[in-house]
């Protein structure tokens, strides 16, 4: 199966690359579903370029996936020529209003159906097939058992289904809530996350009873709250992380595997790169199982609201929400970059970009493509000001800074910098779950 990780920018691609994936998305500008990240323009192909050709055999895919409208297509159009020079694979649309633009613009890219178009049947699979696509991402509703149906309908037909992030409230995210409540889209790329806000649940005197919700940061505007089928929860789902499912995906038939996250962090994209190449890895035999688990572990290290299982096997684990802000055990400090020429006795020097606050002395823990961890305590590493020599008690981002140590560390892969992680004083997150914890709370219908 094929690992695609997501790249919200160009530092993120390298990224995804380094640390495992087959294949990364990426998003352009105005035409992505995730227009908060910072995507990528026209003039960044050379960049692209450069990766591409430092990781052979690395696919890349374009993700226009919006809801087009009639101004949408003439901008696109009119840019159209600024992307021929992008060594894209593959187009990831929902609107079927490209098809036939992408079809005569680049020839050589195939197209991927987005899971925004909803497919979850073998009918819709096989229409879309004949329609010239190759690849059907698929809606995340569709259960393992209707995944294997649909390709042993089609089985010509690559299937691309997610394996780990964040998920909606919504069908396969095509939701009204965010223009509903703050008046952007998330059909257009502008979602505000409104189901993860934090609401209350408010109850109107007797005789009524009746219940409503308040946002936090709205009070006053009252949401009336049923009880009853068919309705939208409105509450952050959980996460999904199918790491220990991976062989009944493949029995699905399922070809590639999604990592969501195009919105996260160099941290997020490499460590979950890293587990999911690594239990695949054990999955194929390529590794021991033992050697994949100290990196599998590493899912759990990067910040994230409770895990499930999504609609892969009951619907009932996919309907359960979670609240409470999403933790780690661990930040970012920074990134090591190549060894450098000066050294001290015995000890290495390297180049060292603090990403947040580290004080000399903090226990850290270096991760790099190939070794899920090297762990550096108070005495095996020092802060050294690049110009002075001297040692610094604490470095923060935009400070200049040299890491000595007696370790000897692998240089980064065109650009792609080690990791250098730091512990955080754990603070529990209250998770609440439909079945056990949990007392659904349902809205009635949104109108847009």
């Amino acid at each position: 199966m094929e690992l695609a990780a997501p790249a919200g920018n160009r530092e993120k691609l390298g990224y995804a690359y380094g640390y495992g994936a087959d294949a990364a998305y990426i998003g352009l500008k105005h035409f992505s579903l995730r227009l908060k990240a910072d995507n990528f323009s026209p003039d960044e192909y050379k960049a692209v370029c450069h990766l591409k050709e430092a990781f052979p055999g690395k696919k890349l895919y374009c993700a226009l996936n919006i809801s087009f409208h009639n101004t949408d297509i003439d901008r696109f159009v009119s840019e159209i020529n600024d992307y021929h020079c992008y060594p894209f694979d593959a187009f990831i649309v929902q609107d079927l209003g490209l098809v036939e633009l992408l079809k005569k613009h680049f020839p050589g890219a195939a197209l991927h159906l987005s899971t925004q178009a909803n497919c979850v049947n073998r009918e819709a699979a096989k229409l879309y097939h004949r329609m010239g696509f190759k690849r059907i991402v698929l809606g995340r509703e569709a259960s393992l058992t209707e995944i294997r149906e649909i390709k042993d309908a089609a089985p010509e037909l690559e299937l691309e289904a997610f394996v780990h992030g964040a998920m909606c409230i919504a069908y396969s995210g095509r939701c009204l809530m965010s223009a509903y409540l703050a008046g952007r889209s998330a059909n257009a790329g502008h979602c505000s996350h409104s189901c993860r806000w934090d609401y209350r649940a408010l109850t109107d005197l007797p005789p009524s009873g009746r219940l409503y919700l308040e946002e936090k940061e709205r009070p006053g505007e009252l949401l009336p709250v049923f009880e009853g089928e068919n309705f939208t929860e409105v509450l952050s789902s959980k996460d999904l992380c199918m790491i220990d499912h991976l062989a009944d995906m493949q029995n699905a038939g399922i070809d590639a595997l999604k990592i969501e996250g195009r919105m996260k962090s160099i941290y997020y994209t490499a460590l979950v790169t890293h587990a999911y190449r690594k239990a695949l890895d054990a999955l194929l035999g390529i590794i021991p199982q033992k050697e994949a688990e100290p990196f599998i572990r590493d899912v759990y290290q990067v910040s994230h609201r409770e895990f499930t299982t999504g609609f892969y096997y009951d619907r009932t684990k996919a309907s359960a929400t979670a609240s409470g802000t999403p933790h780690s055990d661990y930040d970012l400090a920074g990134t090591i970059g190549t060894k450098l020429n000066v050294g001290r006795q015995g000890w290495h020097l390297y180049h060292f970009t603090a990403m947040n606050k580290l004080k000399a002395g903090t226990p850290l823990e270096i991760i790099t493509p190939e070794i899920a961890c090297i762990p550096l305590g108070p005495e095996d590493y020092r802060l050294i000001h690049p110009e002075t020599g001297a040692s610094l008690e604490w470095v923060s981002h935009g400070h200049p800074c040299q890491l000595c140590t007696p370790r000897e560390l692998p240089n980064p892969v065109f650009g792609v910098e080690l990791l250098v992680r730091m512990g955080l004083p754990i603070h529990p997150v209250v998770f609440h779950g439909k079945t056990d914890f949990f007392v659904p709370v349902q809205i009635g219908k949104i109108r847009p």
